[in-house]
């Protein structure tokens, strides 16, 4: 028989404290329960449960890195109750076969939904078109697609996948790079990587990449999605497509920043320490602050993590040679409080709206994940204390992995509590 929850006291989205009753896997009115255990929640925020929209869980082929139950305890621990996983794994997850194993995999798990984002060329390689019918028709449901790690840099190929999707109201992340603008690079381009010596990623292979495919899309009237948007002109781009497609009406546009863009800035490269070296890479303070005002306003639509676990070998090693990426699930929804609550620039709701709602409806989840916290709804919803702090110690990470930026620092906020579907995946802020 499963477990009931009687949650007393609980402050559904910074509102006044009530008590909800988690049974048979929904949110219903707090009623007596000699059953139920009771969880005093004085002090807890009530949050929908999280929804990423971009998560690297590696299995299949790097499961030294992450495997889809290592990934998904993460992932419960950070209070997401689903996660949308990418592509490039090993094989490319760009067969129905590969995004169906991948989708069984989370089911077995059991601790967080895993919605697998299919591959837009075969094999990533930028050549032809993948099975996008065969992935969106799977078991899976494939509704997003992307090559991320990699641009689909030829217009032609970016332009046919548009349109493809359409038929099965898809969506295109794009990952922006301009491959001949970012040969070799290996951080922001600046006055501080020529004095570092490291070779330099300008802003405008990201800007350049985004203003191409913004006008694909309003072309072919389709929906395209910008992955990691790192830059101030990226944002005032997006900012202008916005207003022309709902304008327009026959196109849409949306985006994503990370919580390591809206925290973190170059000036960290100066230590050499890769654990900082990311793709697209930390930008300066002025852009994270065009960010967090891009996503406070709404031109930015959702935080996505860009969780990139990588084995001990692939990072501690000297800057050049080190693997782009850092993990994010289980310190996503800290960084957000410090940068968008704690500064007044978003209130619980709209944390909500960005990290649960949004990607919910972007990823076609919608029915399932982002839905209110509301009798009657699905019982997916974590309980947060904002009042907290903690010391980010890599030892405690459930990811298998270790690379994160944010060792030693003290961010805000805990997860007390993850439900899924009214089961606890987390409980008193450990893995259940």
């Amino acid at each position: 028989m499963s477990t009931s929850y009687l949650i007393k006291n609980v402050s559904v989205l910074g509102g006044t404290p009530t008590d909800l009753l988690l049974e048979d896997g929904v949110i219903r009115e707090a009623a007596d329960r000699p059953d139920a255990e009771v969880i005093d929640a004085t002090g807890l925020i009530a949050l929908p449960g999280l929804v990423d929209l971009h998560t690297h869980l590696r299995e299949p082929g790097r499961e030294d890195a992450e495997t889809v139950e290592t990934g998904t305890h993460a992932a419960a621990m950070g209070g997401f109750t689903a996660v949308h996983a990418m592509a490039n794994t090993e094989p490319v997850a760009d067969t129905a076969g590969v995004v169906e194993q991948v989708w069984r995999l989370g089911r077995e798990a059991g601790y967080c939904d895993v919605f697998p984002v299919g591959a837009v060329t075969v094999g990533l390689q930028g050549e032809r078109l993948a099975e996008l019918g065969a992935m969106a028709d799977s078991a899976a449901r494939v509704r997003v697609f992307s090559d991320d790690g990699k641009c689909v840099s030829d217009a032609v190929l970016m332009r046919r996948a548009l349109e493809y999707v359409k038929a099965f109201d898809g969506v295109v992340a794009q990952h922006a790079q301009e491959p001949r603008l970012t040969e070799g690079a290996q951080m922001n381009e600046g006055e501080l990587s020529g004095r570092l010596g490291l070779a330099g990623w300008p802003a405008v292979a990201e800007e350049a990449i985004i203003a191409r495919d913004l006008l694909l899309a309003e072309h072919v009237g389709s929906r395209l999605h910008v992955c990691h948007v790192s830059t101030a002109g990226s944002v005032e781009l997006i900012r202008w497509a916005k207003a022309k497609a709902e304008k327009d009406g026959h196109w849409e546009v949306t985006a994503e920043a990370c919580p390591h863009h809206l925290l973190l800035t170059d000036e960290l490269a100066a230590t050499y320490d890769p654990i900082y070296k990311v793709n697209p890479p930390l930008r300066t303070a002025a852009d994270a602050q065009a960010l967090r005002a891009g996503l406070a306003d709404g031109t930015i639509d959702i935080v996505a993590t860009d969780h990139a676990p990588h084995p001990h070998e692939d990072k501690d090693c000297e800057w050049a040679a080190a693997a782009f990426g850092m993990l994010g699930l289980e310190t996503a929804l800290s960084v957000v409080q410090q940068t968008m609550v704690d500064t007044g620039l978003l209130d619980w709701a709209g944390l909500a709206e960005r990290m649960s709602y949004a990607p919910a409806r972007i990823g076609r989840v919608s029915d399932q994940h982002g839905r209110p916290v509301a009798i009657g709804e699905p019982a997916n919803m974590v309980l947060y204390d904002p009042g907290a702090t903690r010391t980010i110690d890599p030892s405690e990470s459930a990811s298998l992995s270790r690379n994160t930026p944010y060792r030693g620092m003290e961010l805000p906020g805990r997860v007390v509590a993850t439900f899924l579907r009214g089961r606890a995946t987390v409980l008193d802020g450990k893995l259940q």
